[in-house]
């Protein structure tokens, strides 16, 4: 039975008030890939009534009282996306779909949806408890850089006017919060749960022993000085992501106070298993089985993982143009194989499983633990990243664990490959000295081609991204070939590669089609730097600083950024420089950097 969406579902269920409306920008699908759907089912488990209000229309307060008001709070996230990045694309063009909508149909979701919708259920309710959370809410917990203004925002907490923030994966901030609520605390006046910010104008209130950020006046102005702020605002808050060695942080805002309180502590185990053993129904709503206005039926991102089994949370990698460290953390959370392989027995039994589970990962497929001894007992190292250019030597690249799971689910009645398509962090898997994985994956895990990331070719962009250094990919490249070839089969590698990264400039981007004419590959597609909140390298677009290195007068470095529409097109027509459409702006590029030498040769 699917969550209550409307008040004939609560007259059916005899339910006379519910105790959460969940408000979402996504669609309603049963399934644990979808936050409304997870956190819905989570507290339904503890005995709680929950209903989901999805994709409200947001032009009229009347729509947020479908399923009337709750008696605890109503929970509000913008959806799987951010808004803006799912309504826009990285050259800031409305985007023609929505894959988490009805259909696919664009428009169903407002700009800034967590905003959006809070100030709806204001209008409809006086004095009710909002909480906000998801990956908007989460990544814009504090003063930050909105692209799409071009300015400095403050926390959305403020701008919304929500009780509470939840940040990062919510679960357990989630129960402890409705527990209070259930005593009568109100939203606004709940303090100390981890994982939450709240805000206050009275600055005794301010937790002692909180690191004082910079405060939004000073990272707001678009100065030198401002920026040099802004830098050191994120260099703090990245260092106490962490739950073990993390810190309580305050920033001041005009007159206010937004305290964040230290991230929660990953699940354990069970705790995780647990979560996947709900009662999902894991199929779309059946009022979705209609077709859309534009003739298509059904939740299309539910075709991305209805036959994935998601394995594991955070990620080490920490990749610079990457939010997941600021939202799930470092710390590696894995569900047990038990707990997978109950999950496979099920999918196998749906009528539309044809034998592939398409993906067993997560952020990072091939991480299953932390990174090391050290990381599980104090938490993740403040000042060092665990792989990138140079990796700790205190990293554990171990395999076993992982290559084990596989086995057994691709053993299980009924299945006849089980794919890996969460991404591979092939410098991890450089760092294992038995090759085991390498070789199970080609033989058992690939179909022809193998995406990786390897971003970019310039070492310098390369060490800003937080990535290995291209010798890397190149050795991986080869040991890839080689396992291939000694097991009789013809697989490719399809790296992706990013134009515009902070760091990244006319005379990079030559550098990276020097060396794709060399290998002969052209990717087909190219991703744009896309500045989102939460993410080092937005900082870094931002402000044209690195926060993690400084000049000899103890200013951060200055990184250069390509700035406007043009020069990122220069770059990107430079890595498909064999696009005719591409041909004027690879003869620019090359002419701009006086290299028309090059001409002949790419063109």
């Amino acid at each position: 039975m699917f969550l209550p969406v409307c008040r004939k579902d609560l007259e059916e269920r005899g339910i006379g008030q519910l105790d959460f409306v969940f408000v979402s920008g996504d669609a309603y699908v049963d399934h644990p890939s979808f936050a409304a759907a997870l956190l819905g089912r989570l507290l339904e488990s503890r005995g709680y009534s929950v209903g989901i209000l999805c994709q409200p229309d947001w032009k009229s307060a009347e729509n947020f009282k479908a399923l009337g008001q709750p008696r605890l709070s109503f929970l509000v996230t913008a959806g799987a996306m951010d808004s803006m990045v799912s309504n826009y694309t990285a050259n800031n063009k409305p985007r023609s779909e929505d894959s988490y909508s009805h259909g696919g149909e664009k428009g169903h979701r407002p700009d800034r949806a967590v905003i959006q919708y809070v100030a709806k259920i204001r209008e409809a309710y006086k004095g009710v408890n909002v909480i906000i959370g998801g990956i908007e809410a989460s990544l814009r917990r504090t003063a930050h850089y909105d692209y799409w203004s071009n300015t400095v925002k403050h926390s959305v907490l403020l701008d919304s006017k929500a009780d509470l923030l939840i940040y990062g994966m919510g679960e357990k901030a989630l129960l402890e919060i409705a527990s209070q609520l259930d005593k009568g605390i109100s939203a606004r006046k709940i303090r100390g749960v981890r994982g939450t910010c709240w805000f206050t104008g009275k600055k005794d209130e301010v937790p002692a022993d909180a690191i004082m950020l910079p405060s939004f006046e000073e990272v707001s102005k678009n100065t030198p000085e401002s920026k040099e702020m802004f830098a050191l605002s994120y260099k703090i808050q990245e260092e106490n992501t962490d739950a073990i060695n993390g810190s309580v942080l305050a920033e001041p805002s005009e007159s206010r106070f937004v305290i964040q309180e230290k991230s929660a502590f990953p699940l354990s185990q069970a705790e995780f298993d647990s979560i996947y053993d709900l009662p999902f129904e894991r199929k779309w709503h059946p009022m979705y089985d209609v077709a859309a206005s534009n003739g298509k039926k059904g939740i299309p991102a539910l075709s991305e993982v209805k036959f994935s089994l998601t394995s594991c949370r955070g990620c080490f990698g920490a990749c610079s143009f990457c939010a997941i460290t600021f939202h799930q953390g470092r710390r590696i959370q894995s569900r047990s194989h038990e707990s997978l392989l109950s999950e496979a027995k099920k999918m196998t039994q749906d009528s539309d499983f044809k034998g592939y589970i398409h993906d067993v990962g997560g952020p990072t497929a091939n991480f299953r633990s932390d990174a090391c001894e050290f990381q599980k007992k104090n938490g993740a190292c403040k000042n060092r990243d665990c792989l990138g250019v140079s990796p700790c030597q205190n990293v554990k690249a171990d395999h076993k664990d992982y290559i084990e799971l596989l086995k057994k689910l691709r053993s299980l009645p009924n299945v006849k490959k089980v794919f890996i398509r969460s991404g591979i962090r092939f410098d991890y898997l450089m760092l294992d000295k038995d090759k085991t994985f390498l070789y199970e994956l080609c033989k058992h895990h690939v179909s022809g081609q193998l995406k990786v990331a390897p971003e970019h070719v310039s070492d310098k962009v390369l060490a800003l991204m937080r990535k290995s250094t291209h010798a890397v990919y190149e050795k991986f490249s080869a040991e890839y070939a080689k396992a291939n070839k000694e097991l009789g089969l013809k697989q490719y590698l399809v790296p992706y590669y990013i134009a515009g990264h902070p760091g990244a400039g006319i005379p990079e981007a030559i550098e990276t089609a020097l060396y794709l004419k060399k290998t002969g590959f052209v990717p087909d597609q190219v991703q744009d730097f896309y500045p989102t909140p939460g993410s080092l390298a937005t900082c870094m677009y931002y402000t044209g600083l690195n926060p993690h290195e400084k000049k000899s007068d103890g200013k951060f470095k200055e990184v250069y950024v390509a700035r406007g529409g043009h020069e990122r097109r220069l770059q990107r027509a430079l890595l498909q420089f064999n696009k005719k459409e591409n041909a004027q702006l690879v003869k620019e590029a090359l002419i701009q950097a006086g290299r028309a030498d090059l001409i002949k040769i790419l063109l």
